[in-house]
């Protein structure tokens, strides 16, 4: 039987465990990795951090191999597509706790 990867689970119980503790999931995504799309304007030193929470995306889906959703940069609409392996961390923006 095939190993499944812990990354997605990972990310998925952390965003949920910051979100019901009432503070706010960020994430650190390398953009320079193949197929990550995010706005490019926002992207600092190859990297961007993105906010999670509900209040800012929509839709969003942790899958086993991407996160996607829908957010909103300077009012403009941006559809996310962060591979799994571009995700270098998750945490809560008031604590740094992930």
């Amino acid at each position: 039987m095939a190993r499944l990867p812990r990354r997605p689970y990972l990310l998925r119980a952390l965003t949920d465990w910051i979100i019901d503790s009432g503070h706010t999931p960020h994430v650190l995504v390398d953009a320079t990795q193949s197929g990550v799309a995010v706005p490019p304007e926002h992207v600092k030193d190859g990297r961007i951090v993105l906010n999670l929470s509900p209040a800012a995306v929509r839709g969003l889906a942790i899958g086993r191999d991407s996160v996607t959703c829908d957010g909103r940069f300077g009012g403009r609409a941006f559809s996310l597509f962060l591979p799994m392996a571009s995700i270098g961390a998750v945490y809560a923006r008031e604590t740094g706790e992930g």
